[in-house]
């Protein structure tokens, strides 16, 4: 309902603030040390199945979760392939794949930064 609204209910929305910051860092930091930095999927992902599929939401969420879905599996055999007898992190092989398609995607934006 907006902070004007908490403050004249009593809520610290300073305190609550700092709170949800602090914890949701937390949590962060915690899924990444479990499943190792991946965090590419949810950057690239959606915008390839945007560009592909068009903006309706209805249509585009699912499409997103399946092409995410397909492109760690894709991702995965990479890293088994590539390192054989190894196994590279599949973060790696995310990131080669992530960090280009998301400076292109900062590139290419008509968006200026601070204006």
């Amino acid at each position: 309902m907006g902070e004007e609204r908490a403050v004249t209910l009593g809520v610290d929305t300073k305190k609550l603030k700092r709170i949800l910051i602090i914890t949701s860092s937390l949590l962060t930091g915690i899924m990444v040390s479990v499943s190792g930095v991946i965090g590419f999927v949810g950057l690239v992902v959606p915008h390839i199945a945007r560009t592909l599929f068009g903006a309706a939401h209805r249509r585009m969420i699912p499409v997103a979760m399946l092409m995410g879905g397909i492109f760690m599996v894709a991702a995965d055999i990479l890293a088994r392939v590539l390192a054989k007898p190894e196994e590279m992190p599949i973060g790696i092989i995310t990131a080669l794949i992530g960090a280009p398609f998301f400076l292109g995607l900062l590139y290419h934006s008509s968006y200026k930064f601070g204006e």
